[in-house]
């Protein structure tokens, strides 16, 4: 075992379809329009797989590219992890799938089941591993396709929902830099407020499961809506003083992007300008677990990240869980890193 060190993010990618599902689509599927789904959601559109996607092949994209951009090998990596509630099969992991995919030998791979949050979960969770120098070179792939279990004649959840793919790779990095601080919960009481009802073990599909639309998501929207506003203020306030920082100490935030307003109410609880909001449900919808790894990527693109910068990531989703990340961007612009 190696001596402790700081962990940080060393490589990001993504992979999205190319299909674009327009809110112009949706208007000839659903009693919907453009103006309805923009003033609730802020969603114009999303993406949808084609019949050969799932969630493995974009995460082994996704996975390629940040594997790529952090000037690894897959031989290089120590473990696997893919947060994902839409896995290519209920067992085996789709981690797994992924493995095979990329050629990463013998490493080895789980999935990590937390919905929304589960990208923020895949990063503690790698750091942790990183952290106690048991492991140095770890993927986290976040990647959902939920347009596969929409429900589309339900105009509240049809228009949310886009498919997509992001990864990281986790490793050392400088002392005082990396992931600083992790703030998590759950509460299964809520487990109602968003869920699949059929699939697994308690309700398995049957015809009339599908005729009923039981193995489809279903949402309480407004339930939903005022617990994230909450919880994504207070799990990164908490995050933060975890670090010994504030939100006047944040350069950039990056929220779960699911909702235009919730993301709006969160950063107005937290003090921060729209200046250091990221946002781009836009054009992506809720793509659950890939969506901060999704933005990470395009804010890197931008140049809104640089070595030093202060970053706050925060995740909620069905469960309910929630998850926020304080992270001290350990990168150099052309990726260079101290370890």
């Amino acid at each position: 075992m190696s001596a402790p060190t700081n962990a940080g993010i060393i490589g990001v990618g993504l992979s999205v379809p190319d299909r674009v599902l327009s809110n112009a689509d949706l208007e000839k599927l659903v009693d919907t329009s453009d103006e309805w789904i923009m003033s609730r959601t802020g969603i114009r559109e999303r993406r949808m797989c084609g019949p050969d996607e799932t969630s493995a092949t974009l995460g082994a994209a996704a996975a390629r590219r940040a594997l790529d951009d952090a000037g690894l090998a897959p031989d290089d990596l120590d473990l696997i992890i893919c947060s994902t509630a839409t896995g290519d099969y209920i067992w085996p992991a789709t981690a797994c799938v992924i493995q095979a995919a990329i050629g990463a030998g013998r490493c080895p791979a789980f999935d990590l089941s937390a919905a929304c949050s589960g990208f923020v979960y895949g990063l503690a969770t790698a750091a942790a591993f990183v952290n106690s120098g048991q492991m140095r070179s770890i993927l986290v792939v976040g990647v959902d396709t939920l347009t596969k279990q929409i429900n589309w004649q339900d105009r509240g959840t049809c228009i949310l929902f886009g498919d997509g793919a992001a990864a990281t790779v986790i490793g050392p990095c400088a002392p005082n830099e990396g992931i600083l601080a992790t703030s998590m919960g759950a509460d299964g009481t809520g487990l109602e407020q968003i869920i699949l009802p059929a699939g697994g073990t308690k309700m398995p599909v049957t015809p009339e499961v599908i005729e009923k639309k039981l193995n489809c998501i279903q949402m309480r929207g407004a339930e939903v809506f005022k617990f994230a506003v909450k919880i994504m203020a207070d799990a990164c306030v908490d995050a933060l003083s975890k670090a010994n920082l504030t939100s006047q100490d944040v350069d950039l935030f990056i929220p779960h992007q699911a909702n235009i307003r919730i993301i709006n109410a969160a950063a107005e609880r937290m003090g921060l300008a729209p200046e250091r909001v990221f946002k781009n449900v836009d054009r992506y919808g809720n793509t659950s677990a890939a969506s901060i790894g999704i933005a990470m990527r395009e804010a890197l693109d931008q140049g809104l990240l640089r070595r030093g910068s202060v970053v706050v990531t925060v995740g909620f989703g069905a469960g309910l869980t929630w998850a926020a990340n304080v992270i001290r961007w350990s990168r150099d612009e052309g990726g260079d890193r101290a370890a």
